[in-house]
C-alpha cells in the first residue's frame, strides 16, 4: 500500500475454502486490530463474502513501513472449525521528505595558503524516504562565479574543497548557498561561511613620497631629506613593519606625528669635503614568524657650502734676494688651497 493511499481505499483479500456443506461451511472473518486498517465483508453472488482491508487513515512509511496482521476465517459448525493466515502490509514509500541539513549554516575558517584541492568542510542532508527518494545530492545555487572559481562542491559526499588558490588581502570571507535535491526533486538550502585567515605571506614595502637631493652641507641637524611610507598589506603583526638603516650614514628615522610614515633627517653635520654622497639602505622588516623584509636605497648628494678658508701651503715664506735684483724678476711663488668647490673653491691673491 502506497503511502499517499487515500483513507477509505479497499485492498480485497482471498476467501478462505471449506469443504464441508451447509452451515458447517458458512464462513465468518476477524482480523487482528490496528488502528490504520479495518476488516470489511463484501456481499459476493450466492451469499459468501469476501473480506476486504480497509484503510482508516493516512500511512507514514517513515514511521512504521510494514505491519504483520493476521486474519482468521470460522466456520459455522459446531463445535466451530477455523483457520488463520498472516497478511503482510508493506508499506511503499513517496516522496513526501525534503532532504534536511544537519545545520543551517556551515562556518570554517582556512588559512590563505592552503593547497588547491584540500577539504574545507563537508555538509550533510538526511532524507527520510527510500531509494531514489532519499538519494541526495548537493550543489551551488546562486552563486557568483568568483566564488564557482575558488571552491567546489562534491555532489555525492557534500564535501566543499577549494578550486583556485585564496587570497587574504583580497578576500577575507565568503559566504555562499548549497542545496541538498533528492531524486523526487525535492530541495533545502544551507549557508556556507569560510573565514580566510592570514599568512605572512606578503613582504614589506618601501615608498619614498619624497626626497629632497643634493642636501647643502650646511644644512642645520634636524633638516628632513625624505618622506617615507611603510606598506605591508598582511594583517596583524604580520603586517606591523618596523625600519631601519643599514650602514653608516649622518641620517636618522623618525616617525611623522601622525604615525603613517616615516621621516628621514640629518642626525648631523654634513661635510662635503669629507663625502660628496651617501648611499642609503633602508630596511623593513614586519613582525611575521618568520620575518619578512623589504629594501630600498636611497643616494643622498651633498652640495658644497663656502665653509672652508684658504689655506697656504706655508704659514711663512723667507726669500732672500740681492739688492740688486732687476725691478720684475719673481722673488717667490706663493700657493694656497681651498677644499671647497666651484667658485667658492677660486684663490685669488693680494
Amino acid at each position: 500500500i502506497g503511502e499517499w493511499t487515500l483513507p477509505g481505499t479497499r485492498f480485497p483479500l482471498d476467501m478462505a475454502q471449506d469443504a464441508d456443506v451447509g452451515s458447517n461451511s458458512l464462513l465468518t472473518y476477524q482480523l487482528t486490530s490496528n488502528p490504520f486498517l479495518s476488516l470489511f465483508m463484501m456481499e459476493k453472488a450466492g451469499g459468501k463474502k469476501q473480506p476486504e482491508l480497509v484503510l482508516e487513515t493516512v500511512l507514514d512509511r517513515e514511521k512504521q513501513s510494514s505491519f504483520e496482521l493476521v486474519l482468521t476465517a470460522v466456520d459455522g459448525g459446531d463445535p466451530a472449525r477455523s483457520g488463520t493466515v498472516q497478511v503482510r502490509v508493506n508499506v511503499t514509500d513517496a516522496n513526501d521528505n525534503p532532504p534536511v541539513f544537519s545545520k543551517s549554516i556551515y562556518e570554517a575558517r582556512v588559512a590563505e595558503n592552503l593547497p588547491v584541492g584540500s577539504l574545507v568542510l563537508r555538509v550533510r542532508a538526511t532524507d527520510a524516504d527510500v531509494g531514489s527518494n532519499g538519494k541526495v545530492s548537493y550543489s551551488f545555487t546562486s552563486v557568483p562565479d568568483t566564488v564557482k572559481a575558488l571552491f567546489a562542491v562534491e555532489s555525492d559526499s557534500g564535501e566543499v574543497r577549494t578550486l583556485g588558490a585564496l587570497d587574504f588581502e583580497e578576500k577575507n570571507k565568503y559566504i555562499f548557498t548549497l542545496e541538498a535535491r533528492d531524486g523526487g526533486g525535492l530541495t533545502s538550502h544551507c549557508e556556507v561561511q569560510i573565514d580566510i585567515t592570514d599568512e605572512n605571506d606578503n613582504a614589506p614595502e618601501i615608498t619614498i613620497l619624497s626626497l629632497s637631493s643634493p642636501v647643502p652641507e650646511d644644512a642645520p641637524v634636524g633638516t628632513v631629506v625624505a618622506l617615507l611610507n611603510m606598506v605591508d598589506l598582511d594583517s596583524g603583526e604580520n603586517g606591523q613593519v618596523s625600519c631601519e638603516l643599514l650602514g653608516e650614514a649622518p641620517l636618522s628615522i623618525v616617525a611623522s606625528p601622525g604615525g603613517s610614515y616615516k621621516v628621514l633627517v640629518l642626525a648631523k653635520a654634513l661635510d662635503r669635503e669629507e663625502a660628496a654622497f651617501h648611499e642609503l639602505v633602508l630596511r623593513a622588516m614586519d613582525g611575521g614568524d618568520p620575518a619578512r623584509t623589504g629594501t630600498a636605497r636611497i643616494r643622498v648628494t651633498v652640495v658644497d657650502a663656502n665653509d672652508n678658508a684658504p689655506v697656504f701651503s706655508q704659514a711663512e715664506y723667507t726669500v732672500r734676494v740681492a739688492e740688486d735684483v732687476p725691478v720684475g724678476s719673481v722673488l717667490v711663488t706663493v700657493t694656497a688651497t681651498d677644499a671647497d668647490e666651484g667658485l667658492y673653491g677660486h684663490v685669488k691673491y693680494s
